[in-house]
């Protein structure tokens, strides 16, 4: 399957089939305590990451919070 990932066209296999975001988040090797995801223009909390099915070309934008500062 092909997904448009923060602007790049990134293949993967879902497992399982159909894959949820939450599944799909995990294969690209994103923590999901550390990501803000917006799914085809809406940003989702992650309590629906397990419910939302991914398909073909669905656009992820994806946000990893980084610690830091002074």
């Amino acid at each position: 399957m092909k997904l448009k990932v923060n602007g790049e066209i990134r293949s993967i296999k879902p497992e399982p089939v159909p894959a949820t975001l939450a599944t799909v988040l995990e294969q690209l090797g994103y923590h999901p305590r550390l990501v803000v995801v917006e799914f085809n223009g809406t940003i989702l909390t992650p309590n629906h990451w397990q419910e939302q099915l991914v398909k073909e070309m669905d656009q992820l934008e994806i946000v990893t919070i980084v610690g830091g500062g002074s």
